[in-house]
């Protein structure tokens, strides 16, 4: 289909955030569909990591080129990374929920961050699409808990206050961070009227593959940190849900892109996960895929996800199936490829268990 992006060496599109979970399968996607990237990281010490990620190494031919951004709060922060650039995808947010300050580790980096991008996006005439990646936190109501038989749509917004969520805890802090950061950008068009088109896309949990070299097990993203602790034998009790929705990796990643460069979608706000989920399913998925795994993953009571699930509220992502074109990648595949990446890194670092 045609796209309304055609970028090129000297009009690549900006990825923030390159060398995350998340942000290294968006520019990997990006580049298998031809397209010219130009991605960030905070220090020069990223750059050489992320070329083997991608199998990039540096040359005057790649289409892959990289712009350090050490503070994306920093007034300016993006305007030279930003320069002569097609189009932006915004995925560098802080998603810690171990926080020294609510207000200054989470709701100020996201927020400002958002508007930074904002305005370079702004400053740079050939940029025609932004696409933020919020979060499916900044939909959800965390004080009306599991909601069962609720169906969360993009017309839902998280209740949280800049006030609320600076005084209560980390997880709050984190649905508030991304819940301002995102109707921050969408102020921001609705007042400055630029000349791009805002685009937001809400992931849920995100599982699914690595596609680095992990330095340390032990400091792992937020999601993979989940699903770690399932195999690494400190869990003896399935844990019991924490969010009722997940989304695999590289389905967010093309829901963001498509975001970008499919026509007729400027302007739009999509829920993107993959279904409602448990731990209870996860490891009964690890357990069938890696039966060498047994006495370093829970157990629980096998087949008993599909009761909990029906505890839970549901998600409407059939906006981004049908317009972004996503053919939903299932859990358990999710799963068990995301251990595999986990358990190829452990040999790989020398651990035993």
């Amino acid at each position: 289909m045609s796209t309304l992006l055609q970028s090129s060496a000297a009009h690549p599109i900006l990825v923030t955030g390159a060398t995350g979970f998340l942000g290294a399968h968006i520019v990997s996607q990006l580049l298998h569909a031809g397209h010219h990237v130009r991605a960030t990281v905070r220090s020069p010490s990223s750059i050489p990591k992320l070329r083997t990620t991608l199998a990039q190494p540096a040359s005057p031919t790649s289409p892959l080129t990289i712009a350090i951004v050490p503070d994306l709060t920093a007034p300016g922060a993006f305007t030279a990374a930003a320069e002569g650039v097609v189009g932006i995808i915004h995925s560098a947010s802080p998603f810690v929920l171990k926080v020294e300050s609510i207000e200054n580790d989470l709701l100020k980096p996201a927020i400002n961050g958002t508007l930074e991008i904002l305005e370079a996006a702004a400053a740079t005439p050939t940029c025609a699409r932004v696409v933020i990646i919020s979060s499916f936190a900044a939909a959800l109501n965390l004080e009306a808990g599991s909601r069962p038989g609720y169906t969360y749509t993009s017309a839902d917004w998280n209740p949280s206050t800049y006030e609320t969520a600076r005084t209560g805890d980390a997880l709050n802090g984190y649905g508030a961070s991304k819940t301002l950061a995102e109707k921050a950008g969408w102020d921001f068009v609705a007042e400055r009227k630029p000349h791009f088109e805002l685009v937001t896309t809400c992931p849920a949990w995100i599982f699914g593959p690595r596609l680095d070299e992990i330095e340390d097990l032990g400091r792992l993203n937020e999601s993979t940190g989940a699903i770690y602790r399932l195999i690494n034998g400190t869990l003896k009790e399935v844990p019991g849900t924490d969010f009722g929705a997940w989304v695999d990796v590289r389905n967010i990643a093309k829901a963001s892109i498509q975001g970008l460069v499919r026509p007729g979608v400027g302007g739009k706000r999509y829920l993107v996960t993959g279904g409602k989920w448990n731990y209870q399913d996860a490891v009964d998925a690890i357990l069938e895929e890696f039966p060498e795994l047994e006495g370093r993953v829970p157990v629980g009571k096998p087949g008993s996800g599909k009761d909990e699930i029906d505890l839970w509220y549901k998600v409407d992502s059939s906006p981004a199936q049908k317009e972004l074109g996503i053919d939903w990648i299932d859990l358990k595949k999710s799963i068990v490829d995301m251990v595999r990446t986990l358990l190829d890194n452990e040999k790989r670092l020398g651990v035993t268990h």
